[in-house]
Formats: structure tokens, C-alpha cells, sequence
């Protein structure tokens, strides 16, 4: 019975320091998920837009890192999509934006995208607007 409570006892000690450490890589793994930036909406449904009027899709994120973050990169997916962003870092807490300006030139259904690099991550952002052009 002595041998059974000893056992107990330094198999006690052994697994604490091992849950306190799990406690701690998931307490720096949630810190990390929660350190980027959060975006609005990664879609955005425009609905019907008349043809051959421009339509300009703003997507807005906020800085959720302990550091400024700065958009270095935003790519159209083809030439009816020019862009706009914010140029000045974003503060921490602070919101930044991506415009997609889509030309509209053609009637029917669209589905287009913009790829958004920043800062804070070498992954890049892939974006979606989507609508009906409507013909005048």
C-alpha cells in the first residue's frame, strides 16, 4: 500500500509541470491567432450595378497586433479592377482599408478578387466582391 501511494504521488508531481506547460502553449498559441489583423468581410455581395458606372468596394480591416501594420502589396485579379489602400501604417487598434474600383463594363454575373499583402503575415489575403452588372 506504501509503494501504491508513492507512485500515486510522484506520478502526481510528474504530470503537473507537463499540464502547466500545455497551459502555456495553448495560452501563446491563442495570443498568436489573435495577433493579425481582422478583416470586415473577406466577401462582399454588391448586388445589381448599372453598367458602365464604377462601382467601388471597400474592404476594411483592423489592426489586432501589438505593432503597426503596413499593406504592402494589393493585386487585381484582372485590368477591370483598379485598387486604393491605405498607405500610412495602420496603429495598432486602428482600421485600414482596400478599395476594389470595378469598371462594370459588361453585363451579367462577376465574381472578382484581390490579393492583399501586409506586414504582418508573408501569406497573402485573397478577397472577393461579386454582383450583377445590369445593361443600361
Amino acid at each position: 500500500m506504501k509503494i501504491l501511494k508513492t507512485t500515486l504521488i510522484a506520478l502526481s508531481l510528474a504530470v503537473i509541470p507537463v499540464s502547466a506547460s500545455v497551459v502555456n502553449v495553448n495560452t501563446i498559441i491563442e495570443n498568436l491567432v489573435d495577433a493579425v489583423i481582422s478583416w470586415k468581410s473577406e466577401t462582399i455581395d454588391v448586388g445589381q450595378i448599372p453598367q458602365g458606372t464604377p462601382k467601388t468596394i471597400k474592404f476594411e480591416f483592423t489592426n489586432a497586433t501589438a505593432k503597426p501594420v503596413l499593406v504592402t502589396n494589393v493585386k487585381a485579379a484582372c485590368g477591370c479592377t483598379a485598387t486604393d489602400y491605405s498607405k500610412e501604417p495602420i496603429a495598432p487598434g486602428k482600421t485600414g482599408y482596400v478599395n476594389a474600383i470595378y469598371n462594370a463594363a459588361n453585363a451579367g454575373a462577376f465574381t472578382k478578387s484581390v490579393t492583399v499583402t501586409t506586414s504582418d503575415s508573408d501569406a497573402p489575403k485573397k478577397l472577393t466582391f461579386k454582383g450583377t452588372v445590369v445593361a443600361k
